[in-house]
Order: C-alpha cells, then sequence, then structure tokens
C-alpha cells in the first residue's frame, strides 16, 4: 500500500529536480513533457519557475496565449463570474452569458446569413462535434483531410491528424471513411491535391458519400505550412460541386494570430463550419463550432453539448479576451510584430545558411533548418537552436512533419523591449549552434 501523502510531502522539497522525479514517478510516459522546470508565476510574456528562473515565452502554451499570461481584464472576469458561480451545465441551467457570446461570435466569423455556435471544451472536441454535425446535416460519413495536419489527439481527431509520430503510432485501428490527401502549401502543389482527390473520388469514395472537408488555413503542427490561396477557393467550388461541406479548423489560427480575427479572412472564401479553441478563452478550457444554421440545425436535440461545454469562467474569459483584442488592436499588433520577426529571420539566413524557408501569415511565423548542400531537413539543429534559446531563457518550440521547423508564438501583447529582448537570444542561440 502506498504511504499517504501529507502536505509536507505535497509541497517540498520545492525544487525543479524533485519535481522532475516526483511527475516521473506519478504521470504516465506518454503525457511528453518539455521543459524539466516548473512554472511558479506568469505575467504577459514572461513567466518563472519555481526556482525563481524567468523566461520569455514565444510559445504561449502553443498558441493559447494571443492576450498573453494573466491579462489583468481577462483576470478579473474570472474573478467577478467566480463571485457568481462556477457550473451549472448550461444545457441544464443555462446562462445568459453563453448565449451572448455565441452572438458575438455569429457577428464576428467570415460566414454570411443566420450562424449559430455551440461550445465545447478542447480543439479536439470542437472537431469531433463539427463532423458530428456535417454528417447529421449531410446524412453521409465520408472525410477527407490533409497530409500533414493536427486536428487533435481524441480518437477520432487524431484519426484526422496526417502526422504518425506521436500522434498515432500504437493507436490504432482508426475510424473509417477518413481520407487523407496532400496539403497544397509550399511544399505540395495544388495539382497533387486535385489529382490525388479525383483518384479518391474514383477509387475508395464516391462524392455523394463525403460529408466534409477538414482543413487548417495555416497547418499548425505540421509546420506552420499556410494554404495555397488558390487551393482554398478550388476547395470550395469543388464542395459545392458535390454537396460536401467545408470546414476550416481555426483552433491555432483564429484570434488575431494570422493578422486578422480569423485566417479565413485572407483568402475571401468562407467556409460552412468553423472551429475555434485555443486563444479563444485566454487560457480557460473553451471551444467552439461556429457555422450556417441550417447546417448548425442538422443534429437533433441532444446530440452535441457535454457537462462542462461553455464553461461559465471560460465564458467570462472569452468576452474580455475578444474586448481586448478589440480595444488593443491585436489584429494590426500581430502583423507587425511578424512583419518585424520576418524580417529578422531573413537577415539572419543571409547570416546562416542551414536556415531554409521562412514563412508565415502575421503573426504566424516559422523557419525551417535544412542541409545546406541537399536541403534535407535537419531536425537536429531545429533542436539545438530550441535547447541554446531556452539555455538563455527564451521557450521556443519545434513542429513539422520533419521535426525541423521552428515556430513563434509569443503572446500579441508582448511588450516591445521584450520581444527584442527574444530576439537578440534567438540570435545568440543561432550563432552558438551554427557556428
Amino acid at each position: 500500500m502506498n504511504a499517504p501523502q501529507t502536505p509536507e510531502t505535497l509541497s517540498a522539497p520545492h525544487t525543479n529536480a524533485a519535481w522532475h522525479q516526483r511527475r516521473l514517478a506519478a504521470t504516465p510516459r506518454g503525457v511528453g513533457v518539455f521543459g524539466d522546470f516548473f512554472i511558479e508565476r506568469a505575467k504577459n510574456a514572461e513567466f518563472w519557475d519555481i526556482e525563481g528562473r524567468r523566461f520569455i515565452d514565444f510559445a504561449g502554451g502553443i498558441a493559447v496565449l494571443n492576450t498573453g499570461h494573466v491579462h489583468p481584464k481577462v483576470q478579473a472576469a474570472i474573478a467577478a463570474q467566480l463571485q457568481r458561480f462556477t457550473h451549472s451545465c448550461y444545457q441544464v441551467v443555462p446562462y445568459a452569458e453563453y448565449v451572448s457570446l455565441a452572438e458575438r461570435l455569429n457577428a464576428m466569423v467570415p460566414i454570411a446569413g443566420p450562424v449559430k455556435t455551440a461550445f465545447f471544451s478542447t480543439g479536439a472536441e470542437a472537431i469531433e462535434n463539427a463532423v458530428k454535425i456535417a454528417r447529421a446535416a449531410t446524412g453521409r460519413s465520408g472525410v477527407i483531410a490533409f497530409g500533414g495536419a493536427f486536428h487533435g489527439r481524441s480518437l477520432f481527431a487524431v484519426s484526422l491528424t496526417g502526422k504518425v509520430q506521436p500522434y498515432k503510432a500504437g493507436f490504432g485501428p482508426f475510424p473509417p471513411e477518413i481520407y487523407h490527401v496532400p496539403f497544397p502549401c509550399h511544399c505540395s502543389s495544388l495539382d497533387d491535391t486535385k489529382r490525388a482527390i479525383e483518384h479518391l473520388f474514383k477509387a475508395d469514395i464516391e462524392p455523394s458519400r463525403v460529408a466534409a472537408i477538414v482543413f487548417e488555413p495555416v497547418q499548425g503542427e505540421g509546420g506552420f505550412n499556410p494554404i495555397q490561396p488558390a487551393a482554398v477557393k478550388w476547395l470550395r467550388e469543388l464542395c459545392d460541386q458535390h454537396g460536401i461541406l467545408l470546414i476550416a479548423d481555426e483552433v491555432q489560427t483564429g484570434f488575431a494570430r494570422t493578422g486578422r480575427m480569423f485566417a479565413m479572412e485572407h483568402f475571401g472564401v468562407q467556409p460552412d463550419l468553423m472551429t475555434l479553441a485555443k486563444s479563444l478563452a485566454g487560457g480557460t478550457t473553451l471551444s467552439a463550432v461556429c457555422g450556417r444554421a441550417a447546417v448548425m440545425d442538422g443534429p437533433a436535440p441532444g446530440g452535441l453539448g457535454g457537462t462542462y461545454a461553455g464553461h461559465p469562467l471560460a465564458i467570462a474569459a472569452a468576452h474580455a479576451v475578444i474586448d481586448v483584442m478589440e480595444e488593443e488592436r491585436l489584429c494590426e499588433r500581430a502583423q507587425r510584430l511578424g512583419d518585424k520577426l520576418l524580417a529578422h529571420l531573413i537577415a539572419q539566413r543571409a547570416v546562416h545558411p542551414r536556415i531554409g524557408d521562412i514563412r508565415g501569415l502575421g503573426a504566424m511565423v516559422a523557419n525551417e533548418f535544412v542541409d545546406p548542400k541537399t536541403g534535407a531537413p535537419d531536425a537536429d539543429t531545429a533542436k539545438r537552436v530550441q535547447m541554446a534559446a531556452l539555455q538563455r531563457g527564451l521557450l521556443l518550440l519545434t513542429c513539422g512533419v520533419h521535426g525541423n521547423v521552428i515556430r513563434y508564438l509569443f503572446p500579441l501583447t508582448v511588450e516591445d523591449a521584450v520581444f527584442d529582448e527574444g530576439l537578440a537570444i534567438l540570435d545568440a542561440a543561432l550563432a552558438e549552434v551554427l557556428a
């Protein structure tokens, strides 16, 4: 029998090393953890670990903190809601703020006509419910997704995900009637996608059985790959031709990250459904599916929801997040910071030829590392740069199918001085690794 935990054993010793060992003993290896330090407090684009070490955060909780850590207005909104009630389950005892947030999003998303919104808790939940809605509305079952995509870790969402390691390995078999085709971006042509879908319709599933095509306007985990604008238009035309619903997964791209409130605004094409999460609620757990009212009403009453879906504290936070984004003009700031970072990386590439493709939409920016002679992906250098930056107090994330991409997800509220300090640390890490 395990020894009982006491207040003393729960809190001491208060060191990163001690907690790291306790983590290894208490939690499964499947929950992979990057840092060997433990956060104590945070403010905007900075955080401090339990030993007092300061970090600049260019990861943002994986795109969750566009409004920064503990924004005062978000904090105040959550605190005020805590004084009223923390939970009722919206499907049992509804609350007005859920409805008013749905109304705000309905007016904001780039979808014409009557729009409706349902709330959930995570991005994976939003994706799975979007597919449920599409299947109910169309009476069809097939779903087409893209190589390199990331749509979540639950079983159906990971089936849509187009990256095996570490997300799919060992978890099959997966749900049927999910099909993947090449993603039309900088590394794959639209013609490749067209040929793959044409072959799919001839060899695997007729278009009349396809409920939806799901795509990220900019692939996140896949490498920050913006979709080709012509591809978005073509997908819309294809869906209209065959009665297929177009689902834009804006879990990572939404809420000012790309310089627009939603990335779909860059393309002039309207999806039928959109999934939202991450920076929607400033670090609290909230996701949403927004879409054309006729489609959203496909499921029967009781077909959607969840015990915690649209949690009151998260709803309050989301109202404050939208206020902050409007008041602080974070779309414009995202574009300015993104342009500055792109120019900075281009200048570094002139010095360091192992920096490969540099790409971005607004502040959703990334760069590859490659072998300068062959152009082959260089994941080892990406990892070494990440660790060299971390040793200097800058938190970065890697991504991409080959793991050779560094992505930059700083809060859009980051102070100019802190942003510049982060770039200086990046330069030092590049100089150390690529010298």
